[in-house]
């Protein structure tokens, strides 16, 4: 007998087809006409069994449906299809801003193995959440995403110049780059099942300093915070955006979220871990809850690190953006009240080696489109290695030309022509 195990999935029998729960929160099925082609089988949490088949030929009958049903995979939070970027996808890594790896030339690398969010801030920069007019999300294998951070940091390595100014003893050429490391979705990070792996993971890559996720915080465990620190996480920032239930439920865009279970998920980490509490201060809506947060950060021994709202393209718009004049005199004037220090720290950032540009603004590249993207209108396609969005592209499958727009961070955006 044949027993075929996936540690990542949950098989359930439900109305004549099997269930395919993934990383928790993506779903699909495989359907009775389908399921025909195994004969006898039967299946348990994470593994499905049939007898009178050897492994091989089972993983033959079994994986392709296995694969067709995946192209149907769902995100159970917002009801957008998903699509499963790993090893085996050709799928870069680098080249959009929505998964993967951001490398902007410094010292800090963002990781994204997620897109969704479990509240819906009226002010998101990324348009995250229930109300979300974004169409696709996606997932990232955890060893893929590690694999592939890896390689970013190796390219790092040695480069000398500005790669090795603020890298510690010895810096210079053929020094050592030390790389921070956050984990910055469009959403939620924690949402993301294998969160433990990939941190752990990340940490095993040699010369990682810091790695910080950024979270809201609402999913958050005791026992989660303790296996993340034990995976080798130094930092949590948390946006926390009002300490009043009232108001914090309205910048969380939900009766449902608890302020005080956050709160007291802040408390936990402060004393394992470096905490910062990183709100939005939306000037005219929270005006009143930075000192409370200010406060607060300082009674359990966590850093502050107050953002100014932004507001961006294809983001939500709540307020008008303040000047940076006025935020950091409004810093100042928090801190004279306070006597909290508001001014950036605890993360050196310096110019390291930059990952090359395979192509750049202004070029015609072909490129092969392999699924849609998160907005109207958009395909994500691959060339030289890289992940390039195609805005209003009418072509669903196959070679598409198309103009770089964008090519800033090795983020590439493109125009069917």
């Amino acid at each position: 007998m044949a027993r075929l195990e996936f540690q990542d999935i949950v098989f359930s029998r439900e109305n004549g087809c099997i269930k395919l729960v993934f990383l928790r929160i993506f779903e699909t099925s495989i359907d009775d006409a389908s399921l025909g082609r195994l004969g006898s089988f039967s299946v348990n949490d994470h593994s499905i069994e049939i007898p009178g088949l050897s492994e091989k030929a089972a993983q033959n009958k079994f994986m392709p449906l296995l694969d067709r049903a995946f192209r149907e995979l769902k995100s159970t939070l917002t009801g957008n299809p998903a699509v499963y970027v790993h090893q085996n996808s050709g799928i870069p890594l680098v080249g959009t801003l929505y998964f993967g790896i951001v490398d902007r030339g410094t010292s800090i690398i963002e990781v994204k193995p997620i897109t969704g969010c479990n509240i819906d801030c009226p002010f998101c920069s990324v348009d995250a959440g229930r109300s979300s007019g974004r169409l696709v999300d996606f997932v990232v294998e955890d060893s893929y995403l590690v694999s592939e951070t890896r390689k970013v940091i190796d390219h790092k390595q040695g480069a000398g110049g500005d790669a090795g100014k603020g890298a510690g003893k010895g810096a210079g050429e053929g020094a050592e780059v030390r790389m921070d490391v956050f984990v910055n979705t469009h959403g939620e990070p924690l949402l993301y099942a294998n969160m433990v792996d990939l941190v752990r993971g990340l940490r095993a890559i040699r010369n990682v300093n810091t790695i910080s996720i950024i979270t809201n915080g609402t999913l958050l465990t005791k026992r989660l915070v303790d296996d993340l620190m034990s995976a080798g996480l130094t930092q949590l920032n948390v946006s926390l955006n009002a300490i009043d239930p009232v108001k914090a439920k309205e910048l969380a865009g939900g009766r449902g979220y608890d302020v005080n279970h956050v709160i007291d998920m802040c408390c936990y980490a402060a004393g394992r871990l470096k905490l910062v509490i990183a709100p939005v201060w939306i000037r005219g809506v929270n005006d009143d809850e930075m000192p409370k947060l200010i406060g607060f950060a300082k009674g359990i021994g966590a850093e502050v690190g107050i953002q100014n709202y932004l507001v961006h393209k294809r983001g939500r718009k709540m307020s008008k953006q303040l000047g940076w004049e006025e935020f950091y005199a409004q810093l100042e004037a928090w801190e004279k009240q306070t006597g909290v220090d508001l001014k950036a720290k605890g993360h050196t950032l310096f110019k390291t080696r930059p990952l090359e540009k395979p192509f750049r603004k202004g070029d015609t590249v072909r490129a092969e489109i392999v699924c849609p993207g998160r907005m109207k209108g958009e395909m994500l396609a691959i060339a030289g290695g890289r992940a390039i969005s195609i805005v209003r592209c009418l072509k669903k499958k196959g070679m598409v030309k198309l103009k770089v727009l964008r090519d800033k961070d090795n983020v590439f955006v493109g125009e069917e022509i």
